[in-house]
């Protein structure tokens, strides 16, 4: 189980044996939320949350704060995901201690 990232708590990460769409799952206090990633012409289109069976998935403020990484860092993602499933590559673990600004709504 790669994990690519860390941030204020949360844990970004790969299960070993993942699939297709590429997909992160987000951890925070033991609660889960996966998301997909929709490109279409090498850009983030949508992304989609699901929930992992048997887990609690993540509170709104937190799937919020979490969407708002995996969007700023999505291309890190998925050159992670590529480097790990198709290349067959060890990833690292990035910290991110700064911040990611609130897009304004």
């Amino acid at each position: 189980m790669p994990k690519i990232y860390e941030y204020f708590g949360f844990v970004f990460y790969f299960y070993s044996n993942d699939h297709e769409p590429i997909h992160v799952h987000a951890r925070l206090s033991g609660r889960e939320t996966i998301f997909e990633l929709i490109i279409e012409n090498g850009e983030l289109a949508e992304t989609r949350k699901r929930y992992k069976q048997g887990l609690e998935p993540l509170r709104p403020e937190e799937e919020t704060e979490a969407i708002e990484f995996v969007e700023t860092f999505f291309k890190n993602i998925i050159a992670k995901w590529v480097r790990f499933f198709v290349m067959k590559q060890r990833v690292n673990c990035t910290k991110i201690t700064k911040r990611i600004k609130r897009k304004q709504k």
